[in-house]
């Protein structure tokens, strides 16, 4: 990222302000696998915390750290949840607005048609 998007642009990732305002008056957790900082306020600990690594988006926040952040657990995530098991997935990005959002049959941009309707439905009429 240049001088002038990392000095002007808050979408594009923290600004010098935010990473100043991290470093002086917060104090970092730790971090996640996607590369995201967590830190929490030095005077005020119910304050905490992201610098995105990359785009600046909720979704790219792991569960348990999302759970850190909004307070419903007071230790890091690392010692307060449980081991993850064989069937959990990885969380998967929100891809809302995306071109790899899911787009069901028929729908614009799709490139399908929907079935048609096959004679099953009955409308509710009023009495």
């Amino acid at each position: 990222m240049g001088f002038w998007s990392k000095s002007f642009t808050w979408w594009n990732g923290a600004t010098w302000g935010t990473s100043l305002f991290s470093r002086r008056h917060g104090q970092a957790v730790g971090r996640d696998e996607s590369g995201n900082f967590y830190f929490q306020h030095r005077k005020n600990p119910a304050r905490r915390w992201v610098i995105y690594e990359g785009d600046n988006d909720g979704s790219n926040v792991p569960p348990g750290w999302n759970a850190w952040l909004r307070g419903t657990i007071d230790e890091l995530p690392d010692k307060a949840l449980p081991a993850l098991r064989k069937f959990h997935q990885p969380p998967a990005k929100n891809l809302t607005g995306t071109m790899a959002a899911f787009r069901p049959d028929g729908a614009l941009g799709s490139g399908k048609v929907r079935p048609a309707a096959t004679g099953d439905y009955q409308p509710w009429t009023p009495d």
